[in-house]
């Protein structure tokens, strides 16, 4: 049998992530010198992806947005939502926009209509405005974290995107 490897508990979890990568596991042990627990590197598979996962589908949900407003509408008209007070930079595409002023744009009727999405718009508007409250949870590091409903809800709107694209609509 091979030896194993042993962290402190007072270790952090980056600093074990070499170990475990190359051990499959350790041993952490307590400061009263008992091991308390086994770190494993399918734990590491699993914290990853709780910490991940809410980045990558917000990222696939922007990226989604952007490609259906980037398509229908001009830099001027994403120019014409900037708050000229806010003192942020000059609009050139939609990338410069805010997840608030993505909503903005679509709340208003006759700019719903250029994204030819046939769904209620209030009811895509109110939905990508709960993912622009998970949104600020996660990017400003919510020391709650994301609750799960609110996880699957990134979930189905992604997919939701997903199958308007695959559908050749925006």
């Amino acid at each position: 049998m091979d030896g194993h490897q042993e962290i402190s508990a007072e270790l952090s979890l980056f600093q074990a992530i070499p170990i475990i990568v190359e051990y499959q596991y350790v041993l952490v042990r307590g400061s009263d010198a008992r091991i308390t627990g086994i770190v494993s590197a399918s734990d590491l598979s699993l914290q990853f992806q709780q910490l991940a996962e809410p980045f990558l589908l917000l990222g696939e949900i922007e990226n989604h947005i952007r490609r259906i407003l980037g398509d229908n509408f001009s830099a001027e008209e994403f120019a014409s939502l900037r708050d000229r007070d806010d003192g942020r930079q000059k609009v050139s595409s939609v990338a410069d926009l805010s997840f608030g002023e993505y909503i903005r744009l679509l709340e208003n009727e006759g700019r719903w209509k250029k994204v030819k999405i046939p769904i209620d718009r209030s009811t895509f508007c109110t939905e990508l405005d709960k993912v622009r409250e998970i949104r600020n949870d996660v990017m400003h590091f919510d020391p709650d974290g994301i609750l799960p409903e609110e996880l699957n809800r990134l979930r189905h709107f992604a997919r939701f995107l997903q199958r308007l694209q695959a559908m050749g609509l925006p």
